[in-house]
């Protein structure tokens, strides 16, 4: 029998391939980053030949430091950084453009037009999102408009689409040789072009961006059988796949309407699981699917998302040179006591949930000389927790009832400044699991629930432990105070583009 379940994890910054055994311990893992592309402000790119042999590479290095064979694994899985939107020749596999990034702003002239009949909200009910630069939708026109010979092609029927899963599953199943051309029901929903309810694609949405539906993957559920793997991965299984979010809170085991989870990443994700029902927001959140397992009911999530999560500490790492490792952000934080009365908005790529304003710009504002690169520091670190609390005041507004507690994963929670803060503004205690890095767990429990390796999800429950907890310290009135600032600050950020 074997012992073992992997999952890509196919990430914004790098990939990773992670091997769990029955109680969700990680076996071995591989982690190999790649380069981020900016050719012009607000525009964001990968090659995604490069992330296909990160993930080819990763693969064989967490099997050879494992010391397991292929043959060790029985299914695989993939999580994957969504809406990130790659065009490709069915027959010899490679791409007609870089991939365009989620966090791209580029296409908010194309939003703009859209919006021209029935506003930002013009698709909501059919797919949970505003017409906004975040998703798959608007990058698909782009291409077929901006980069030649896709558009015939296309005619021709010998263009896909895919986000990174699909991208990714495709080559490793066998790419032009019968490379299985899918996707799941969690991030079909996060192209926008997907009917969330029905989870087919939309007739009109595809139209009215100029794709055809030739295009489109298959729709399928977040676990079940897609096919067999090729090359590196021979004979496995390919039986999951979920957008990194979801496979999160799926890692988290959050299968109970009104659990919450939020994902410390390159972005900032906080989901709610709301049973299968969807409840549309009023407040700026998206409505979202969470996943399907075989042929079971779909489950819905809210969601609020910000562009900037850890890619906060990144752009002062590798823009300003404050630190060498994302890591040191938190000893240069500690070397103040305060923010120094500054504030870090991140809007780089405009503002996310709850606001959706593609024309927002970064700012930080109240700076005085007394300001040094360890408020500068402190303020980044707040930044994210104060993003944070604008999406759970709007999802307990949306619920009707209060958060209260908050399962936390990702990188980031792992500086204990960051989540002391992020306890405190919340006034909630904050609870890291054993195995933080749960979106390839939720990947590998996918895949593993596919093939029978795990029966079902009482027994992953099972697999879930705390490794620690953060309580609230801070006093209401300093909360309050601190909060006010923030709110203020983020209204300096508004409209900068015209």
């Amino acid at each position: 029998m074997t012992k073992y379940v992997g999952a890509v994890d196919q990430g914004t910054t790098s990939s990773r391939f992670m091997i769990f055994d029955h109680k969700g311990s990680v076996i071995g893992v591989d982690q190999q980053e790649f380069t981020q592309i900016f050719p012009k402000p607000g525009w964001v790119e990968h090659d995604p030949m490069e992330i296909l042999a990160t993930v080819q590479n990763t693969t064989k290095g967490a099997l050879a430091k494992a010391g397991l064979k292929a043959s060790d694994l029985a299914a695989v899985g993939v999580t994957n950084q969504r809406e990130t939107t790659v065009l490709w020749n069915k027959h010899t596999g490679k791409p007609y453009y870089n991939a365009i990034v989620w966090q791209d702003a580029r296409t908010d002239k194309i939003c703009s037009e859209l919006e021209k009949n029935g506003g930002q909200g013009r698709w909501i009910k059919k797919t949970g999102l505003p017409i906004s630069t975040y998703f798959s939708s608007t990058k698909v026109k782009w291409i077929l408009d901006n980069v030649p010979g896709v558009k015939e092609d296309a005619a021709k029927g010998e263009v896909l689409f895919g986000n990174i899963d699909t991208w990714v599953m495709w080559n490793l199943t066998g790419g032009p040789n019968g490379g299985v051309h899918a996707t799941d029901v969690s991030n079909g929903s996060r192209t926008q072009m997907m009917d969330i309810l029905k989870c087919e694609w939309d007739d009109e949405i595809v139209e009215a961006l100029g794709a055809s539906k030739s295009m489109l993957p298959k729709i399928m559920p977040s676990s079940g059988l897609y096919g067999t793997c090729k090359g590196v991965l021979e004979g496995v299984p390919w039986a999951g796949d979920l957008g990194d979010q979801q496979a999160a809170i799926f890692g988290q085991t959050c299968y109970a309407a009104g659990e919450a989870k939020c994902t410390y990443g390159t972005a900032l994700c906080l989901l709610m699981n709301t049973g299968t029902k969807p409840i549309y927001s009023t407040t700026g959140l998206l409505t979202t699917v969470g996943y399907k397992i075989g042929n079971g009911e779909v489950y819905y999530i809210l969601e609020g998302t910000n562009a900037m999560g850890g890619a906060v500490v990144q752009w002062l790492r590798d823009n300003l040179g404050l630190f060498q490792k994302s890591a040191d952000v938190e000893a240069l934080a500690k070397t103040v006591e305060d923010n120094g009365g500054i504030y870090f908005v991140p809007a780089f790529s405009g503002l996310f949930a709850p606001y959706w304003k593609n024309s927002a710009r970064g700012a930080i504002v109240g700076m005085t000389r007394y300001v040094n690169k360890g408020h500068f520091a402190r303020a980044a670190l707040e930044a994210i927790c104060f993003q944070l609390k604008e999406m759970i005041d709007a999802m307990n507004k949306d619920t009707g009832s209060n958060l209260s507690s908050l399962r936390v994963d990702g990188g980031a929670v792992y500086d204990d400044t960051l989540m002391q803060f992020q306890s405190d503004i919340l006034d909630v205690p904050c609870i890291r699991p054993v195995v933080a890095e749960t979106t390839a767990l939720g990947a590998a429990y996918a895949a593993g629930l596919a093939v029978g390796y795990w029966k079902n999800l009482e027994e992953l429950k099972e697999n879930w432990a705390i490794d620690k907890e953060w309580h609230p310290s801070m006093d209401d009135e300093t909360r309050q105070r601190l909060y006010k600032g923030w709110l203020k600050a983020v209204t300096r950020t508004f409209d900068w583009i015209e």
